[in-house]
């Protein structure tokens, strides 16, 4: 899926630690909106269906090759082509000397010439990896994300609830913010959210009746986290006997909320007077943490169930 979202390719370059062998006249303002980096073998060899020249181009030691056993005159028109054929920026792995035909075309047409002692298989993926994050499809939401017991919390409800409240409360015990009122979620893999707060407000919380408290200078670096995995959403309710929440008590049913297209699990906690919803929600990240790791206690129970009235058992005696 094409992303709508930019990079700077000077950002890559200085994250990569890539040299600049060749800077074009608008270095300073490209840049890469494609996350998928493509060898250019296919190319220099004249095969274009299905070239994007949007996505940055990668030679390795196999294309080099290719084009010194190729003729002077081969070798400059299978370069003039590529170079003239819309093409950004070209990284040259292993730190192979860019042959002389690929400075002067990249003058000529203005092409960014970038190069890495990397092996080329390896610096495709890490810049796969890098290019996946900054580009990542996102959404704001209005919530609260914790990280508690190393399960990424997202708390929703409505104005006003106790989600500020609740999530103070998990930092007070150990656990750790990552982003109150708004929080940034982006796709960064195929069933992997990762969540984090607006710059201008990281680590900042709205608590009602005190105002805006600094959570890090408070509490210290280590209740604080600048971005984490969604594990589960936790949607806080108002308490109402006619709500569906009630009718499974066991939990045997999981809920879903489709995030980014990702189907995320989540329990809905009812809110009353006088019930402890932090300590509710450590029980529910270590819960989700079992339910990953294969145990379901309610789903165990209710096996201990049947096979008692198989075999005629008193449930007293389990």
């Amino acid at each position: 899926m094409k992303s709508q979202y930019s990079v700077s390719l000077s950002r890559i370059v200085q994250e990569l630690d890539l040299r600049v062998v060749y800077a074009a006249d608008r270095y300073d303002t490209a840049q890469i909106t494609s996350s998928d980096p493509n060898r250019c073998g296919l190319q220099l060899a004249g095969f274009y269906s299905y070239f994007d020249a949007a996505r940055p181009q990668i030679l390795g030691k196999a294309e080099n090759a290719y084009l010194l056993q190729l003729s002077d005159e081969a070798r400059r028109e299978s370069l003039e082509r590529f170079f003239s054929s819309g093409i950004s920026v070209l990284i040259i792995c292993h730190e192979l000397t860019p042959m002389p035909e690929c400075l002067e075309l990249a003058s000529a047409h203005q092409v960014n010439i970038l190069c890495t002692n990397a092996d080329t298989s390896e610096f495709m993926a890490d810049l796969t990896g890098i290019l996946n994050i900054h580009l990542a499809p996102r959404i704001t939401m209005h919530g609260v994300l914790v990280e508690v017991h190393g399960e990424g919390l997202l708390i929703t409800g409505d104005s006003g609830i106790g989600k500020s409240e609740t999530a103070l409360e998990l930092v007070k015990r150990g656990h750790k913010l990552i982003a109150d009122d708004a929080v940034e979620i982006k796709r960064t893999a195929r069933t992997t959210l990762i969540g984090a707060a607006p710059p201008m407000i990281r680590y900042y919380m709205e608590v009602r009746g005190i105002g805006i408290i600094d959570t890090r200078n408070i509490f210290g670096i280590g209740a604080v986290k600048p971005a984490c995995k969604l594990d589960l959403v936790v949607d806080l309710r108002v308490w109402s006997k006619d709500n569906p929440y009630d009718k499974d008590r066991m939990g045997l049913e999981q809920e879903y909320q489709e995030i980014l297209g990702v189907k995320m699990p989540r329990t809905t906690i009812p809110v009353l007077p006088g019930r402890n919803l932090a300590v509710i929600l450590e029980i529910a990240a270590i819960n989700h943490r079992q339910k990953k790791m294969g145990y379901n206690a309610a789903q165990t129970l209710l096996e201990k169930h049947d096979n008692a009235i198989d075999e005629d058992i008193g449930w007293l005696s389990l």
